[in-house]
């Protein structure tokens, strides 16, 4: 079912199973909303408690006026977490979502208990990419969100999947029109502001999980085995013939990757 809460000060659109052994929280990318697990969550069995929900700044959700930092995200969820009487949550994270999971784990290790990165790192923004948000920032607040999504969302599969996921990149720019424009810069300055969490997540007792895609537009196999040989005590799985949307090209083998981690 879905439904309206509010956590932080915050309204939030949640998508909620409502029952379950285990709670399953999923967080969605950039650009993206909670619909963007609608096909995912059919591979996942009825005995987890299945919550997605829009993050703050997208789709039908709230946003923080200036910045949605990731730690304000963070203690969102936590707070929609108390108010559902949930404990030992694991964090699924898509991108951004990653991020966030990140600091779920970091700030309430009472309540998020295991963590899995869909296509993330965790590392802060370089110079560089911040230069990148900014410049996207003006794009977004001069009306022209929907002409950025057009550009970028593509770019999140790889090459060869295009014409098979055609309907889903044209979905999700079509779901870009929920969004406020205003609520996505907030988003972009949280993610500009994010700190490095290489050291928290080499020194966390809480299990990781890293899923990667071969054919990533954002980050190469090498960057992906590089973030497995600074993080150790995190296991991880590169998804043949898949970019940055792995969990929607190869869905089956993600979701297999994922039970098996969490079980």
């Amino acid at each position: 079912m879905e439904y309206f809460v509010t956590a932080k000060g915050t309204t939030l659109h949640v998508s909620d199973s409502g029952k379950g052994d285990k709670t399953l929280l999923f967080l969605h990318g950039y650009l993206e909303t909670l619909y963007i697990w609608e096909d995912f969550r059919e591979l996942i069995p009825e005995s987890f408690r299945f919550i997605s929900l829009d993050l703050p700044g997208h789709g039908l959700s709230g946003s923080h006026p200036t910045s949605n930092d990731i730690s304000f995200v963070a203690d969102v969820l936590a707070d929609l977490m108390k108010k559902k009487s949930l404990t030992d949550v694991a964090v699924i994270g898509h991108s951004m979502g990653g991020y966030i999971g990140q600091m779920c784990i970091k700030n309430h290790p009472d309540i998020f208990t295991s963590l899995v990165h869909f296509n993330s790192n965790p590392y802060a923004d370089s110079p560089e990419k911040k230069a990148a948000r900014l410049k996207e920032i003006e794009v977004v607040e001069n009306g022209k969100l929907l002409t950025l999504a057009q550009l970028s969302i593509p770019n999140m599969y790889a090459k060869s999947n295009l014409r098979r996921m055609d309907f889903k990149v044209q979905e999700t720019i079509e779901i870009c029109e929920t969004h406020d424009p205003y609520g996505i810069s907030a988003s972009l300055r949280g993610l500009m502001s994010r700190e490095d969490n290489v050291e928290f997540l080499k020194s966390t007792k809480t299990p990781i999980l890293f899923v990667f895609g071969d054919s990533d537009n954002f980050m190469s196999v090498d960057s992906a085995n590089e973030i497995l040989r600074l993080i150790p005590n995190a296991k991880g799985v590169i998804i043949p013939s898949t970019g940055h949307n792995s969990f929607l090209e190869e869905p089956q083998k993600v979701a297999q990757v994922l039970l098996d981690f969490i079980s």
